[in-house]
């Protein structure tokens, strides 16, 4: 199970380095930028959508620019402290994934980049359970993942004290998860990582549909 008090403790811890380091990605990565815009032509008026995990706010706020109604939600306190400084006209909220506080079929669409890498494998399902509960009918889910198999874990991040454990994850694990939650699979993407921009893993996306 994830250690949810080390989980929020470690990020709360290194906040301030992560937005330093990370907040401004996007705009290294051409594909993901592509199929962010592609995950808001796809909800169109069904909003609102939620991005789940989404530390300092820059995907919450890339998708906010093309149109869409977006309130992001974390685990850690200092992440959406930092997500709010960043970007103070949007909607942050701290939240667990797993249980999320909204109501049935609330949402158009969920957005989940590099945020499962936290959970274990028997809360897979469920979690993806709990996002079917919370879309509307014909919702959508692109969520975005390392690929493999290892587990990496971190006691150290930029000289910070952390309690940290990055699961990768096998491409079928995830779609598997998402079909035994009733998801309908639409899109499964695979990319090599961008070369000095992030760590050095293969990335997976998966566009799936409330069926």
């Amino acid at each position: 199970m994830i250690r949810s008090n080390s989980l929020s403790t470690s990020y709360d811890r290194v906040a301030a380095d992560y937005t330093t380091h990370i907040a401004d990605e996007l705009a290294s990565k051409p594909l993901d930028r592509a199929l962010l815009l592609a995950f808001a032509e796809q909800v169109g008026t069904r909003r609102p959508v939620a991005d789940l995990g989404c530390g300092p706010g820059h995907v919450a706020a890339f998708l906010a620019t093309s149109g869409v109604q977006v309130e992001g939600f974390d685990f850690s306190a200092g992440m959406i402290t930092q997500a709010r400084h960043r970007y103070p006209t949007l909607t942050f909220r701290q939240g667990d994934m797993r249980a999320l506080d909204v109501a049935d079929a609330m949402l158009g669409g969920i957005t989940a980049f590099y945020s499962i890498i936290h959970l274990a494998e028997a809360e897979l399902t469920p979690t993806f359970q709990e996002w079917w509960r919370v879309l509307r009918p014909a919702g959508l889910v692109l969520v975005a993942f390392h690929i493999g198999e290892q587990v990496l874990h971190l006691e150290e991040w930029w000289q910070h004290p952390v309690d940290l454990d990055f699961r990768f994850w096998p491409v079928d694990k995830v779609t598997t998860a998402l079909i035994d939650a009733q998801f309908t699979i639409e899109v499964v993407i695979q990319r090599a990582p961008y070369p000095d921009v992030e760590h050095p893993s293969q990335r997976g996306y998966v566009f799936a549909r409330k069926g």
